[in-house]
């Protein structure tokens, strides 16, 4: 079969990514620009989309110098069609659209989860992973069964992330050199030392973060809590939940490996607690490297590739974007033939 290459372009919230990967598995190119919202503040969708239609071009150029690959030797072109922040994806895609009429290359939409997970297989070698996907849109666990991926458990009102920045920015915790509360929330949680007793919300298999967020800040706010020891408190509690809704999973699933991806990855607390945990199972632990689990082009590549593959491609009057595009609606054909 010949050598595809695909140009893969990520959109769907703060990062215009550009990848280029070959149907080898080869990542060939990298580049990406991401919007910094002001200090304090969170993802404004209509900012985002501006930056990245200012950037678009350079992205693209810094992709092309970088791989040393023409534009005319692309053989298809894969967006993030869906879920995501609406204006950001109608950005991506109308990128998508122009590369794929201007160059007359196939057309291709991944769905952005999909992409985290087949990211992560690639890199890894998983091959039929429980997957855990913790980023500021999502917190899921899923597992393939049946063509497709399904969701096992998932927050039914806020993501883990969203609880954490949420909470860091309500309460003055910001780092100067860096707009993202996460890191500066790991510092103040680091100094914390006693444990302070929060709503701890699981459902079956479902999570619930908003109370345990309202209850951490009502204790910051009204009874003068240590910040320290609160968000020791608040990291402790929310990563336990989600853990013991991952063990419950891997033990109902039988599956032998465990896959974490998403920008929450980094967290370093998240990882030791899952790898002390698959450990009681006789399972391995597998976690996307920071440069490919947070948002990028070439996740969105690879996928394409895997799509075009099994006969997957969009005309550009069927290629809408899907800002609500559920995981588990989309055939993973290519697991279908493994």
């Amino acid at each position: 079969m010949k050598r595809l290459l695909c140009l893969g372009i990520e959109g769907t919230a703060h990062t215009f990514g550009v990848g280029i990967v070959s149907s080898d598995g080869e990542i060939i190119a990298e580049a990406k620009s991401s919007y910094i919202p002001p200090l304090g503040r969170g993802i404004q969708p209509r900012e985002a989309s501006q930056h990245h239609s200012r950037v678009a071009d350079e992205v693209l150029k810094e992709a092309f110098d970088k791989s040393g690959v023409k534009p005319r030797e692309i053989d298809l072109i894969a967006f993030s069609q869906g879920p995501g922040l609406g204006p950001c994806l109608r950005t991506a895609a109308t990128v998508a659209r122009a590369l794929s009429v201007y160059l007359d290359k196939p057309l291709v939409g991944v769905n952005h989860l999909v992409a985290h997970i087949e990211i992560g297989r690639l890199i890894s070698k998983a091959k039929d992973p429980l997957i855990l996907i913790l980023s500021g849109g999502t917190t899921q666990i899923l597992g393939y069964e049946d063509g497709r991926y399904r969701v096992f458990g998932e927050t039914l009102d806020i993501t883990l992330a969203n609880c954490i920045d949420t909470f860091a920015r309500e309460t003055g915790i910001v780092d100067v050199g860096n707009p993202w509360p996460g890191p500066a929330f790991d510092k103040v949680a680091s100094k914390g030392r006693n444990y302070i007793n929060l709503p701890y919300t699981v459902k079956g298999m479902d999570l619930q973060f908003s109370g345990l967020l309202t209850a951490a800040l009502k204790m910051f706010r009204e009874k003068g809590a240590s910040l320290e020891d609160l968000c020791f408190s608040l990291q402790e509690t929310a990563l336990s939940m989600v853990v013991e809704v991952v063990e419950r999973a891997l033990a109902q699933t039988g599956k032998r490996e465990v896959l974490l991806t998403g920008g929450f990855a980094r967290n370093q607390r998240i990882r030791d607690m899952i790898r002390e945990m698959v450990k009681l199972h006789d399972a391995a632990l597998h976690v996307v490297p920071h440069e490919y689990a947070t948002d990028n082009g070439v996740m969105i590549a690879w996928t394409g590739i895997l799509a075009y593959e099994n006969g997957l491609r969009l005309s550009v009057e069927d290629s809408l974007v899907k800002p609500k595009w559920r995981i588990e609606d989309v055939q993973i054909v290519w697991m279908m033939k493994d």
